[in-house]
Parts: structure tokens; sequence; C-alpha cells
């Protein structure tokens, strides 16, 4: 067990039930339609990667190296990705205009991508069956 990426999927999954009852309940009335999906795609991601930490944490197959190699393109993966889409999706009700820095969304998916590309190489080099 890795005590360090145990809290850090205890915090994404908190913060991501935080932020779905806020997109649900607070921005209901603040945002479209489409702008409340946008922003639950966010949270949904969030939520995948916090799941996938607590799985990588709690793995006793993989090294410490590896573990720690996910934990920060997972935790710098959420924040640029689900962070910034938390910011388009609220872009109209802030002074600040967030579709200057969506180029970072797709910087935090790939680096989410890379997590599990990393994770799927580690089980294909396990010696068993």
């Amino acid at each position: 067990m890795h005590k360090g990426i145990l809290i850090a999927g205890g915090v994404l999954g908190f913060l991501a039930i935080i932020l779905g009852a806020f997109g649900a309940h607070a921005l209901k009335s603040a945002l479209d339609a489409e702008a409340l999906k946008t922003f639950e795609t966010g949270v949904k991601y969030q939520m995948y990667h916090a799941l996938l930490l607590l799985f990588v944490g709690s793995l006793p197959i993989l090294t410490s190296g590896t573990k720690n190699t996910i934990l920060y393109l997972v935790v710098i993966g959420v924040i640029l990705f689900s962070g910034s889409i938390y910011g388009l999706a609220t872009n109209a009700l802030t002074s600040f205009d967030f579709k200057k820095i969506g180029f970072v969304t797709p910087i935090g998916g790939t680096l989410l991508i890379i997590s599990w590309g990393i994770l799927i190489y580690n089980f294909i080099r396990l010696k068993i069956n």
C-alpha cells in the first residue's frame, strides 16, 4: 500500500463529489444545459482517476517508482484536464476568459492517457498467467 497515493485518490474523489453536487445544485440555474454537461464531464473524469489512484495505491505488484509516476501524471492531468473543463463550463460566470487557457485541456488528457499506458505496460510485463 502507498499511503500518499491512497490519500490523493481519496481527496480527488472527495472533491469530485463536492464539485458534482455544486454543479447539480448551485450551477443548475446559472448555466445552460450544455455547460452543465461539460462541467459533469470534468467531474466524471476526476472521479474515474480518483478511483484509479485508489487502485494503484493498493496494488502490491507495482514498484513504488511506477506508483509515484502514475500519481504525478494523474494529479497534474486532473488539474489540467478537469480543472480547465470546470473553467470553460463556467466561463460565462467569471470575468476571466478560460478559453485563453483551453489549450491545457488536451495536455491534461494526454497525461491521463499516459498514466493508463504505464499501468497497462506494467501489467503486460508481469510474470504471471
